[in-house]
């Protein structure tokens, strides 16, 4: 597998672009259009929140038949709480999108990002997408990577190169999220595009489980948005044989699309708002595996040890804390926690090192935590990022 440049447009077919339309009062860019020049295979995963912005709804309902050639998507604006003149919003974006490449309105999945409870100026976002699609390039990656960030600080852009039965297949893929971010979904946009020919149902199930290991171990801030979105696009052109989970070719596939969406999700974790460190946090050694994961999201989620690593804080008690009351079946006296490399407690007590000691190990941008409870042999892992000032300012 080889990393490339080329984002969404780098696999064959996808055009791509993004424009200012007038949902942000600023002149950033507020609205993003990919398109394959052929229908693809497509799948989708969603927020788990009940309260679910028109969007979802829509797009859930268009990825029935598992078929997609477009995904347009606004940024500025959730359009989630807005009752039926929000869902009447999100149909007419697919159904103008759909008139403007000469393409099925149901071949049309939408997603929108921004603040709740407000409709979006959607005269403003129907002439932008007629404008935008006259625009899409297949460069056009960065720019559709700009128009759907909100609170991001930079664009999260990804592509690789892998051989299938020797065709090139290629995986492309932008991202966007920085605060509501919890290990259910949150609200957070992926977008992949890849040139492979892949099985729909056989798309539907690796993506599903590559966000159960990728997008949902992430943790910002511990709340799930109304608009998370996932979607996949694979329109075939690369002329392989079709995946369908059954050879090689298929788990290469699987790992480099795999790869790609860990490479999103740790840049969202790292792009946090107001976050200035990427914590990797470990279990190992739980009795199951749902236990070493109690344990990873009592610890990702724990605001006492997100503030802790900012201040670089030798205060390792509130890890031990969120042990105690993660669920999991736990023996304090077998409890081992590394900061990096360095074992600061062994058997639940210090580890013969001083304050003093530990407060370097917390300087690192990027650091691990490893937590091994010492009662078994499964394992978890999860990304979390530091709390600082700066995320209270961004939601005043």
């Amino acid at each position: 597998m080889k990393v490339i440049e080329g984002g969404v447009t780098a696999p064959q077919g996808f055009l791509a672009g993004g424009i200012h339309c007038g949902i942000k009062k600023n002149t950033r860019r507020d609205l993003a259009l990919i398109y394959s020049q052929v229908p693809a295979s497509a799948a989708g995963v969603f927020t788990t929140n009940k309260v679910c912005a028109p969007p979802v709804r829509v797009s859930r309902k268009h990825l029935q038949n598992l078929r997609a050639q477009a995904i347009i998507a606004a940024s500025g604006c959730a359009n989630a709480c807005t009752g039926e003149k929000g869902l009447e919003d999100a149909l007419s974006m697919t159904r103008v999108t759909a008139e403007a490449l000469g393409i099925l309105q149901s071949d049309v999945l939408v997603a929108s990002t921004g603040p709740i409870g407000t409709l979006l100026p959607i005269d403003k976002v129907s002439r932008g997408i007629r404008h935008l699609a006259e625009k899409i390039s297949d460069h056009g990656s960065e720019e559709a990577a700009a128009g759907i960030l909100t609170t991001d600080l930079v664009t999260k852009s990804i592509a690789v190169s892998v051989f299938l039965g020797g065709k090139e297949v290629r995986i492309g893929a932008i991202a966007k999220g920085s605060g509501m971010i919890r290990p259910k979904m949150a609200t957070m946009f992926c977008f992949i595009t890849t040139d492979a020919a892949v099985d729909e149902h056989y798309l539907h199930c690796i993506l599903v489980k590559g966000v159960e290991k990728t997008f949902n171990c992430i943790d910002v801030d511990g709340d799930t948005s109304t608009n998370d979105t996932v979607f996949c696009l694979a329109n075939g052109m690369a002329g392989n044989e079709i995946l369908a989970g059954r050879d090689a070719n298929s788990l290469v596939f699987e790992k480099a699309l795999e790869f790609v969406m860990f490479e999103m999700a740790k840049a969202i974790v790292r792009d946090g708002e107001g976050a200035t460190k990427l914590i990797e946090v470990e279990v190992r050694g739980a009795k199951t595996e749902e236990d070493a994961q109690r344990v990873c999201v009592a610890v990702c989620d724990s605001k006492l040890v997100k503030c802790a690593m900012y201040g670089e804080s030798p205060g390792w008690g509130r890890v031990m804390a969120a042990i105690g009351y993660s669920g999991a079946e736990v023996r304090e006296d077998h409890i081992d926690i590394y900061f990096g490399k360095k074992k600061i407690v062994k058997n639940g007590i210090a580890n013969d090192m001083s304050r003093k000691d530990i407060r370097p190990l917390l300087k690192p941008k990027e650091l691990k935590v490893l937590i091994d409870l010492n009662v078994g042999r499964k394992k978890a892992v999860m990304w979390t990022c530091d709390l600082s000032h700066k995320y209270i300012d961004i939601n005043l």
